[in-house]
């Protein structure tokens, strides 16, 4: 069996699928690896690595991908990558499925197997693949430290001869992976923590990590959860009211980071022009969902936008800005997927097209898409 390690093409991605600790324990298995040349470069990875532990170096992704079994990027390939890839080829990465449609129909026509790690089930038997947790948590770290070094003031409270520096106050809406790490990390900085969240499950870790939970806790927010852990859609209603919740909290703020998504809908809007002007100058707002479609309303993607004096950060790819560990932690994600799907005692690939792991991220198959959160819009329906 063979692997083919590719090098990201999108100029904003520096993380790579595998490390030479996952290329050490490919081999452990009896797999061959192939990494493009300068594959691992944007996450401080030098080919020489690669091959101290057995991998071959190749020159291009054309190259690499000769004869392969399986290939691992981080992201969906772009068009004029396609070529590169063998048909009847198994690819797995990360491929934004809701939001890359164009892009899956074309992987599809290039006759490629793939399966979207992001869409990876929320079992207890798929943790070590979760590739979002894993990205997310990075994420959420770097958001404040992000946000603190943009912010002018210090994050914990100080006692001092000349005076007392207040601690900053931080709120973090949305508390999953990334708005859980968020707190626990503004917590370790000192500063005081608040957060929001329309899952109730959510209140008990808020509270857990000493961080204070501010949420309209009435039936509907009771409900506001999805069998998979994830928030659903809240109603006009609803959102009214948090909203007024929010739009008295939010000026008493110096630092807001958000971090809402919904699976397969644009980012909600949480945070509103008017909220922004509302908060006191040299406050920050780091926006983790700007690519998303955005939580807060002047966020741009790619930037840091200044509205009253308030700064919004709107980086992309907030897990690539920490390429070594994301990739670390993605990389071992990977390692444990494809162990799904390879047989030791063949040593060659044996997919159990059947199991829950592998329906539930298999996007692509003979020719068409196929996962059945995206067959009814291929249909039209």
């Amino acid at each position: 069996m063979k692997i083919a390690i590719l090098k990201e093409r999108r100029p904003d991605e520096p993380r790579v699928a595998a490390t030479p600790e996952t290329v050490k324990k490919f081999k452990g298995l009896g797999i061959e690896v192939v990494v493009e040349a300068g594959a691992g470069e944007g996450a401080s990875l030098l080919d020489a690595a690669y091959e101290e532990q057995g991998a071959q170096i190749a020159p291009d992704a054309a190259a690499a991908t000769a004869e392969a079994d399986l290939v691992l990027k981080v992201r969906q390939p772009l068009p004029d990558e396609l070529p590169a890839l063998p048909r009847g080829v198994l690819l797995a990465c990360i491929m934004d499925p809701f939001r890359a449609r164009p892009e899956l129909d074309a992987l599809a026509q290039a006759g490629v197997t793939g399966f979207a790690l992001d869409f990876m089930p929320r079992i207890t038997r798929a943790q070590a693949m979760d590739v979002l947790s894993s990205q997310a948590n990075l994420a959420g770290y770097k958001a404040v430290i992000d946000a603190a070094a943009v912010y002018g003031r210090a994050f914990p409270m100080m006692m001092t001869p000349a005076g007392r520096i207040n601690p900053a106050q931080v709120l973090v809406m949305g508390a999953g992976v990334a708005g859980l790490q968020a707190i626990a990390t503004a917590k370790r900085l000192g500063a005081v923590v608040h957060a929001t969240d329309v899952r109730p499950a959510a209140k008990e870790q808020v509270l857990s990590l000493g961080g204070k939970f501010l949420a309209v806790e009435d039936e509907e927010f009771k409900a506001a959860e999805t069998a998979g852990g994830y928030a659903k859609e809240m109603s006009a209603e609803y959102q009214k009211k948090q909203a007024a919740l929010l739009a008295e909290s939010i000026p008493k703020m110096d630092i807001v980071i958000t971090t809402a998504l919904i699976p397969g809908r644009p980012a909600p809007r949480l945070v509103s022009e008017g909220m922004l002007r509302s908060m006191k100058p040299g406050a920050v707002v780091v926006d983790l969902a700007v690519e998303n479609g955005g939580n807060v309303e002047l966020a741009r993607p790619g930037e840091i936008v200044e509205v009253d004096g308030v700064k919004i950060i709107g980086h992309r790819n907030m897990p690539g800005r920490l390429a070594a560990d994301a990739s670390m932690l993605y990389a071992n994600n990977l390692f444990n997927f494809v162990s799904l799907l390879f047989d030791k005692d063949s040593k060659s690939l044996k997919v159990d097209w059947d199991d829950e792991i592998v329906k539930g991220t298999l996007v692509t198959r003979d020719g068409a898409v196929v996962h059945q959160a995206l067959v009814p819009t291929e249909k039209g329906e």
